[in-house]
């Protein structure tokens, strides 16, 4: 577990601890995000993809990801962003050997669901743990939702409760045939009927999203993606 630091909220005299939070590693150890001990805190207006996300590196297997940036809420009403050390974790000085045999995936660790950008994490760190490290949002902003995107894969959120309609799949899908790509929706408040069926004449996976920030398979193409996964 991580050591507490001391956090000066910059828009009043409050001061908090905080503790950052480990997330798992697509090897399965737990990755804490470095933070600069006594730099001072950085009051956030916006929010930008780049500035959201921080590189940082397993220090069991060495592979360096994208990782959310930490931030604290202060009870004035200010979000903090804290400062957080350069990737200078040195690689693991033991490389296995090669396996034959693939080892086994490590169970996906969710995190809650609070807020939209909760969603978007929550998504990003489930398609990273299906093998698509280099998660990022789309170019292409989508009709509605969020869109992201990795190597070979275009993905679309609705963060909303309305539930998927027919549309949503069917732009997600003709995104992905113009990109050559594959697809993959994941939704707060489920689908229509009509769009479940859809999405399964057009293989499309769709997910369902709890507040635990647990992704549920609501089709067999959904099934087949994490069966499939690295």
């Amino acid at each position: 577990m991580a050591e507490p630091v001391r956090v000066r909220c910059p828009a009043c005299p409050r001061e908090h601890t905080y503790v950052p939070a480990a997330l798992p590693c697509a090897c399965g150890a737990p990755v804490s995000p470095p933070l600069v001990r006594g730099a001072a805190a950085e009051a956030v207006s916006d929010h930008t993809w780049d500035d959201d996300w921080v590189t940082l590196r397993c220090p069991v297997c060495g592979r360096r990801d994208r990782w959310p940036r930490p931030e604290l809420g202060c009870d004035c009403g200010a979000l903090l962003r804290l400062p957080v050390q350069d990737d200078q974790v040195p690689p693991p000085q033991h490389i296995p050997l090669p396996r034959t045999a693939t080892p086994p995936r490590p169970a996906f660790q969710p995190v809650a669901i609070r807020t939209a950008r909760d969603a978007v994490t929550a998504v990003a760190l489930y398609l990273r743990w299906l093998g698509y490290p280099d998660v990022r949002r789309a170019d292409q902003r989508p009709p509605s939702g969020i869109g992201l995107a990795a190597r070979g894969l275009v993905a679309q959120l609705e963060p909303s409760v309305r539930p998927a309609t027919v549309r949503d799949v069917e732009c997600l899908w003709l995104q992905s045939m113009t990109e050559s790509a594959a697809c993959v929706y994941f939704s707060l408040a489920g689908y229509a009927d009509a769009a479940r069926i859809r999405a399964d004449e057009l293989l499309v996976p769709l997910f369902v999203l709890d507040l635990t920030g647990e992704p549920q398979p609501v089709n067999s193409p959904a099934d087949e993606m994490i069966a499939g996964g690295t």
